[in-house]
């Protein structure tokens, strides 16, 4: 199984209790975002353009403490920046895993192999690295040649260790998907629990504007990848979302599903949209306007957003909602499919890879305009 039972049961039973509490919107993963200091400089990634005094700030153990208990999920994802640069990122991980919160902390793995001893293996923690694909797609990702290497030894030693690991890829519009399935070989050679798999998004700040999928792409490319899956790999992504980004399920965006918080509070609307920010949760969930969010508000920032930290939560919720959900959630399940599609076969054999341009330099990538909002003002005047 792709996650462990005590963890699908927690999550179950977490869901359920916001059903029969007669909530429509209630958050399902914590993205605590304690530091957007990173060692990579990704072209599809903005975080690392933020100005140095920003990149030096962090959270505290207590500050992350503090919104953990206050948003109250089960299940705490770690983003960055790369966590592993922040000094009490061992304490933080502790506190969450003492609070039996199911923790992913997300890494680029190039300091997890040195700092593995700083952790303990338990069923609440789990290492999520980053790799975005096989050996030459993952260097041309992250703008670094032999960033692969590094990052798939950093899972061979935390699967030997005994470790928790899943993998988190992601793909942009030029992804041959016959490597990105023997890439999935790998990792599932390499030892790996589970892989997630979600489209890039649109930042504004990345310095690749050129290589995003629209939904379109989106379809075809994962519609090529997911289909006549093989039988070994696992996901640890809902099932119906796996559905949803080959074209199969309709969701709207659930934002608040998978709120963020990070050195400049509650960040609106989600972690992948700026649109101020709130103090705290509570305010979040009441003075953010949702309905201005989502494919459906017409909102020209969200038309070609597939990225699970917007959907997957929709997938959840409709699990949950109706026992047509329940039914289907329930016989993927147990009877995982393999989707069978001709069609998908024959995009596969006619898919035309594309060539790559070289690698970006860090030297390369210039410093985005700041965000004009409220909470970075206020971090800039401290």
């Amino acid at each position: 199984m792709a996650v462990p039972v005590s963890q699908a049961w927690t999550v179950a039973t977490y869901v359920l209790k916001q059903k029969l509490a007669g909530r429509k919107r209630y958050p399902l993963v914590l993205m605590l975002e304690p530091l957007f200091r990173c060692n990579l400089a990704c072209a599809g990634c903005g975080k690392i353009q933020y100005p140095a005094h920003i990149l030096k700030a962090e959270l505290s153990p207590e500050e992350c403490f503090r919104a953990v208990d206050e948003c109250g999920t089960p299940m705490v994802s770690i983003p960055g920046g790369e966590p592993l640069l922040h000094p009490q990122m061992p304490e933080i991980v502790a506190g969450l895993v003492a609070r039996k919160k199911y923790v992913y902390m997300c890494t680029n793995a190039l300091l997890l192999k040195e700092k593995l001893h700083l952790f303990k293996p338990s069923k609440y923690l789990s290492f999520s690295v980053h790799v975005d694909g096989q050996r030459e797609h993952h260097d041309f990702s992250v703008c670094r040649e032999g960033g692969y290497d590094i990052a798939m030894g950093g899972v061979r030693a935390a699967v030997e260790a005994g470790f928790r690991v899943t993998t988190n890829t992601t793909l942009f519009d030029g992804a041959d998907p016959n490597s990105v399935r023997a890439h999935f070989d790998e990792l599932m050679e390499a030892g790996v629990e589970s892989m997630m798999v979600s489209p890039g998004y649109t930042y504004d700040k990345a310095p690749d504007q050129d290589h995003f999928l629209g939904k379109a792409k989106s379809r075809r490319l994962f519609r090529a990848i997911l289909s006549n899956r093989k039988k070994h790999w696992e996901f640890n992504t809902h099932p119906l979302f796996a559905e949803f980004l080959m074209g199969k399920q309709q969701f709207e965006c659930t934002p608040w599903g998978m709120p963020t918080f990070s050195i400049f509070g509650w960040q609106k609307p989600c972690y992948l949209l700026q649109d101020g920010y709130a103090d705290t949760f509570q305010e979040l969930m009441e003075a953010t306007a949702w309905e201005n969010y989502g494919a459906k508000s017409g909102n020209p920032r969200c038309a070609n957003c597939m990225v699970h930290s917007g959907h997957e939560a929709s997938a959840v919720d409709y699990n949950f909602s109706s026992f047509a959900g329940f039914v289907q959630t329930a016989k993927r399940y147990m009877f995982p499919s393999l989707y069978p599609d001709e069609g998908a076969q024959k995009l596969l054999n006619e898919w035309k890879p594309t060539n790559h341009a070289p690698l970006v330099s860090i030297g390369e990538i210039k410093p985005a305009a700041q965000p004009a909002d409220s909470a970075l003002q206020k971090m800039a005047g401290d």
